[in-house]
């Protein structure tokens, strides 16, 4: 591989911000973008009667509601480094989603509110880090309110997620009170609302401020210097190896909303994380990023109607190896169709540019018209292989779904298709009457389903719930009977005309399995 080519595949960093809604996610990403020149101004999700509405942030249901449903991709460079950023959806309804977009970084950073400590939704994401090894960088925000003690917050870390854990810096004070932070790695004390020319203060070899300023004789300074002097004795130690593994993480206190420490944790951020990193085929071969010469990637959400002036769908993919090039061929490895790519873009929230080259670690979008799947392999070169599958949930509730105007049935069954593509929601149909039924694993899904097929394919839809069904396919479904079927033991097909059985409860499954053993039942994940 080229020297060039490397260098610049080397330069990337790929990440997710993981959090619980309102921790403050999508304002430490504007605040990034703020840094690396993408946008001139900040919006902050709370800002509705201003009109400002936070970049990251596009779908008009997420403007309204202040929340992140959609996983945004977002680039900028930053000190010889080429950034991409995937904002998640902070709602656990969006769980499936954020789990795909996980399989597409190579490190995250969670984002944790100081006065709350670790919520449910972090823990849940943080498992699925651990269980792929994803370093995780860990910001805790929100210094400029009252929180929990900063030792407290470390022991939460260590106990409930079971990660050892290394402050890189250390606040000084909090709330009205807070100081500033004393920042371990780069050995300065950076102060909170100062000019420039007085943001960082020097330290002496002990450890101490260098020099007299008022600071020094409050107690938040000698309350912060007792914590550094236990943390020093009895901590865990720093090691960039262990970061790798994603076995410790380094611990940043800041303000996103302030703007405060956001900067310095950027740039430590960039020094330690993982650049590209190589990924496994379904045949257990590990495809490299630089040594790999040849273009391939892999499809992890496909979104439609980014531009509802197009109607159009773009689908994701994150290039793990070699270089992209628009106009170049490329085959995608389920049906072994090869084409040529004229229409690809880049991504900054729904600001999009035509991109001509990108490179392992990048992001691209590639125009859709149903050619492609969530999980999809494309490839450039000759070998064909197939990335390992993109996990799909098994849906909880259940919606009966109909078109308000029977005239308007077309509009109705293309707006469906479209938007199950995109994997949030599962279709299923009865046998003989066809009637659509909706699957989701949180009630949101079927709001933002209604939201988007009025406000994109002009269609009002009526929703009948079904309550919650246990969604299982078949091994054997040529075993299958009809008269299997019944109010308790709902037999439909899926989009891809799998017959799938939707029981009622956990007694009906049980009653359904001992009534018929030959038939073998799996669930997704």
């Amino acid at each position: 591989m080229t020297s060039t080519l490397e260098k610049e595949i080397l330069s990337r960093r790929t990440f997710a911000i993981i959090s619980h809604p309102d921790a403050g996610k999508t304002t430490i990403t504007e605040k990034l973008l703020l840094f690396g020149g993408a946008i001139r101004d900040a919006g902050t999700v709370k800002g509705k009667k201003t009109g400002k509405f936070a970049t990251s942030d596009w779908m008009e249901i997420e403007k309204q509601r202040g929340i992140s449903v959609t996983s945004s991709v977002m680039q900028f460079d930053y000190q010889g480094f080429r950034v991409n950023i995937l904002d998640t959806p902070g709602h656990q309804d969006f769980s499936e989603d954020t789990y795909r977009t996980l399989m597409a970084v190579d490190s995250a950073v969670m984002v944790i509110d100081a006065a709350k400590g670790i919520e449910a939704q972090t823990l849940k994401l943080f498992k699925v880090c651990r269980m792929r090894g994803i370093p995780i960088f860990t910001f805790i925000n929100k210094l400029d309110r009252q929180g929990k003690e900063p030792l407290e917050l470390i022991e939460e870390l260590e106990e409930v997620l079971g990660i050892n854990a290394y402050p890189m810096n250390w606040p000084i004070g909090m709330g009205k009170e807070f100081l500033g932070i004393y920042d371990r790695y780069n050995k300065r004390i950076e102060q909170f609302r100062t000019d420039e020319t007085e943001r960082f203060l020097p330290i002496d070899e002990d450890g101490e401020l260098a020099i007299d300023h008022p600071m020094k004789v409050t107690s938040y300074y000698t309350q912060a210097m007792d914590d550094i002097m236990l943390l020093n004795e009895a901590g865990n130690d720093f090691s960039e190896e262990k970061i790798r593994r994603g076995a410790l993480t380094p611990v940043f206190f800041g303000s996103a909303l302030t703007n405060f420490g956001v900067q310095t944790f950027l740039e430590t951020y960039l020094q330690f994380a993982p650049a590209p990193q190589p990924r496994l085929t379904e045949d257990e071969q590990f495809i490299d990023p630089v040594e790999h010469n040849d273009f391939s990637g892999f499809i992890f959400k496909i979104q439609a109607n980014m531009n509802p002036a197009h109607r159009d769908r773009i689908a994701f993919v994150r290039i793990v190896s070699g270089k992209f090039e628009r106009g170049m061929n490329i085959s995608l490895a389920r049906t072994g169709k090869s084409f040529k790519v004229s229409q690809s873009t880049q991504f900054l929230a729904d600001d999009r540019e035509t991109v001509d080259e990108a490179v392992a670690g990048d992001i691209i979008g590639l125009y859709d018209t149903g050619t492609y799947q969530i999980g999809d392999t494309v490839i450039g070169g000759k070998k064909s292989f197939q990335f390992e599958k993109l996990p799909q949930f098994t849906p909880e509730i259940f919606v009966r779904v109909t078109a308000k105007n029977v005239m308007k049935s077309k509009q109705f069954h293309k707006g469906i298709l479209q938007l199950v593509q995109e994997g949030a929601i599962q279709y299923y149909k009865t046998l003989h009457t066809e009637e659509v039924i909706l699957g989701a694993v949180g009630q949101l899904q079927f709001e933002v389903f209604e939201h988007r097929m009025k406000n994109e394919y002009n269609v009002e839809v009526q929703m009948q719930p079904i309550g919650s069904k246990i969604a299982r396919w078949i091994e054997n479904e040529e075993d299958v009977k009809e008269s299997m079927s019944s109010a308790r033991s709902m037999l439909v097909k899926d989009r891809f005309d799998n017959l799938v059985f939707l029981f009622e409860n956990e007694f009906a499954m049980r009653w359904f399995a001992e009534k018929n053993e030959h038939i073998k039942l799996y669930s997704l994940l």
